[in-house]
C-alpha cells in the first residue's frame, strides 16, 4: 500500500474511531431529545386539547369582568397569595391567575373572563407539556443532570461533522443519496443511516448549537456576555431608575436574553398602590400583545411587570410599572436587544418551532423524526458489524499521528465548550487505555 494510500486509510479510521464515541455518548440522549422535542413543539395545540375543559372558555360580546373579580374568584376557589395573572391570548380562552398556597405549593386557577367563573386549575408549570420540556432539558432530573445537555450538544456537533467526512463520496455512486441491498443485509443500514444523516445533519447541527443558549457553563457565560454590563439587561438598553437585587427571571419565565435581567424598584410612597385593574388598564394602553402576563407585587419597592413572548419576535415586550403611580420605569422590547441577544433569540425561537408558523413545526417535527430513525439505523448496523462479546471499537490508525491531529481539532471545540472539553479529555484517557490493552495483546500474542 502507498504512504499516500495509508495516510488516508489511517485518517479515516481516526475520524471514524471519534465518529463512533460520539455516538456512543451522544446517541441514548438524541432520542429522548428528538421525542420530547417534537412534543413540545405542538406545545399549545396539545394543552388546549388536552385541558380543553380548564383552559377553553365559550367566546362572548360582552365585556369581561374586571381583572380583580377574577382574581378575587380564584383566590376564594382556591385560597393562597396571587403572585401572577396572565391575559387570555384568544377570547376563547381563560385567564389564567397564579396561587402560592399556604403550604408553599403554587397552583394555576383558570377562570372564564366572562362570567368570573372557575373553570379548574393544575399545578403551576405541572402541565403535560411542562413535563416535556423538562424531561428534554433533562431539568426534571435535577440542576446536575441538567448540565449533560450541554455535553450532549457538543458531541452531537462532533457526530454530525465526523459524520459528513464518512460520508463523503469519494468517487463512490451508491450509499450517497440513494440506500443499497435489503433491511437483512448491514450494507441496507449503513447507507439509511448515511443518507438519512445527510439531509437532517445540518437541521441537527442547528438544533445543537441553539440549544446551547441553555446550557449550564457556555450559555450561562454568554448570557452574560449577550446581556452586556447594564445590570443584566441587554446592550442598547439605557435606564436611570433604582434597581432592587429581585432577577425577573425569579418572578417570571424569561426569554433567554433576559435571563439576567434585573427588576426596577418602585419608589416607596405613603399612597396606595394602583391596583389590578388600574395596572391592567395601563397595560392596555401601552398596548402589549394579548396574552401578556403580570407578575404582582409582594414588597412595597416590587414593581408590576407585564412581559409577553409571542411567537412573533417583534411582540416580545417587558413593561415594568411602580405600584404606586401606574408609570413605566422600564419599557423593553426585542428591538432593544444587542446584535448577539437578537441572533441567539432568533435561534431560541426558530429551535422552539415558533418563527415560522406551522412551516416551522412541521418541518421539525420531520427532522426529529429523522433523528430518531439515523439513531436507531446506527444501532442496528452497529449490532450486526461488532464482534461477539466486544463493544466493537473501530480499528486505530497504523500511524498514532492521524489520531493525535483529529484530537487537537476537538480540543478547539474543547475550549469553546468547556463541558464538553472535559468529557473528551475523559473519553481521550479511555481510548489511549484501550489501544494499550490492545497493543499489548497483540505483543504477547505474537511473542
Amino acid at each position: 500500500m502507498s504512504r499516500t494510500r495509508r495516510d488516508v486509510n489511517d485518517l479515516y479510521r481516526a475520524v471514524w474511531r471519534w465518529h463512533f464515541y460520539a455516538g456512543l455518548i451522544a446517541l441514548p440522549f438524541l432520542i429522548l431529545l428528538a421525542v420530547t422535542g417534537a412534543l413540545y413543539l405542538f406545545k399549545d395545540e396539545v394543552e388546549q386539547w388536552w385541558y380543553a375543559d380548564t383552559l377553553r372558555v365559550e367566546a362572548q360580546s360582552t365585556p369581561p369582568a374586571s381583572a380583580q373579580a377574577q382574581l378575587n374568584a380564584a383566590l376564594a376557589a382556591q385560597p393562597g397569595k396571587a403572585f401572577r395573572y396572565v391575559t387570555p391570548a384568544t377570547p376563547d380562552l381563560a385567564t389564567e391567575i397564579d396561587i402560592r398556597t399556604a403550604d408553599g405549593d403554587k397552583r394555576a386557577v383558570y377562570v372564564d373572563p366572562y362570567s368570573g367563573d372557575v373553570t379548574g386549575s393544575l399545578p403551576y408549570r405541572g402541565s403535560v407539556m411542562w413535563t416535556i420540556r423538562q424531561l428534554h432539558s433533562l431539568s426534571y432530573f435535577g440542576t446536575t443532570a441538567s448540565m449533560i445537555i450541554e455535553i450532549v450538544a457538543g458531541w452531537t456537533i462532533l457526530l454530525v461533522l465526523t459524520g459528513l467526512y464518512l460520508w463523503w463520496p469519494r468517487g463512490q455512486r451508491g450509499g450517497v443519496v440513494s440506500v443499497r441491498s435489503r433491511p437483512s443485509k448491514r450494507l441496507f443500514w449503513r447507507d439509511l443511516h448515511a443518507v438519512t444523516g445527510v439531509f437532517v445533519g445540518g437541521f441537527i447541527l442547528f438544533l445543537a448549537v441553539t440549544g446551547m443558549p441553555w446550557s449550564a457553563v457556555w450559555g450561562s457565560k454568554v448570557n452574560e456576555l449577550a446581556n452586556g454590563n447594564n445590570f443584566g439587561y441587554p446592550d442598547g438598553v439605557r435606564v436611570n431608575v433604582p434597581m432592587s437585587d429581585a432577577r425577573l427571571a425569579e418572578r417570571e419565565l424569561t426569554p433567554w436574553s433576559l435571563e439576567q435581567a434585573q427588576l426596577p424598584a418602585s419608589a416607596e410612597s405613603d399612597t396606595s398602590a394602583i391596583g389590578l385593574d388600574r395596572a391592567i388598564a395601563r397595560f392596555d394602553a401601552l398596548e402589549l400583545t394579548p396574552g401578556y402576563a403580570v407578575s404582582l407585587p409582594s414588597a412595597a419597592s416590587d414593581v408590576y411587570t407585564g412581559s409577553i413572548y409571542p411567537d412573533d419576535l417583534s411582540q416580545q415586550r417587558v413593561v415594568h410599572l411602580d405600584q404606586y403611580t401606574g408609570e413605566p420605569l422600564l419599557d423593553m422590547s426585542y428591538a432593544d436587544y444587542g446584535p448577539l441577544g437578537q441572533t441567539l433569540e432568533w435561534g431560541v425561537n426558530v429551535h422552539l418551532g415558533q418563527e415560522f408558523g406551522i412551516v416551522n413545526q412541521v418541518v421539525l417535527a420531520l427532522v426529529c423524526a429523522g433523528i430518531v430513525l439515523l439513531c436507531v439505523a446506527s444501532g442496528v448496523m452497529w449490532w450486526m458489524r461488532r464482534p461477539t462479546g466486544r463493544l466493537g471499537v473501530p480499528p486505530a490508525p497504523q500511524d498514532p499521528r492521524k489520531l493525535r491531529g483529529v484530537l487537537a481539532l476537538l480540543a478547539i471545540g474543547g475550549v469553546i465548550f468547556p463541558l464538553v472539553g472535559a468529557s473528551m479529555i475523559v473519553m481521550a484517557t479511555i481510548d489511549a487505555g484501550i489501544r494499550y490493552r490492545s497493543t499489548h495483546s497483540s505483543t504477547k500474542a505474537v511473542g
